[in-house]
């Protein structure tokens, strides 16, 4: 019975696990107030966010910041010197 209880309670401690982000990088970069939020309170309680959803934040940030940029596309030619 002993062990059981305790394969039981291993079961439930590993079912309530930290569940994943709801923010990705897409819906907060489509959101930029939500971004500042995420932001700020990663700033205030890092341990408690979590690595994943800041980590998701930061990458919005620098996606808004530089954006796609424009693709280098080399000349057909060589150039000529």
């Amino acid at each position: 019975m002993n062990k059981v209880s305790v394969v039981l309670m291993t079961a439930m401690l590993a079912a309530c696990s930290r569940a994943a982000p709801t923010d990705t990088v897409d819906s907060l970069v489509a959101h930029p107030d939500r971004l500042r939020e995420v932001e700020q309170q990663c700033a205030n309680d890092y341990a408690k966010m979590g690595a994943a959803e800041c980590n998701a934040a930061s990458e919005a940030r620098h996606r808004l910041f530089m954006g796609n940029g424009p693709q280098y596309t080399p000349p057909k030619e060589a150039p000529k010197f």
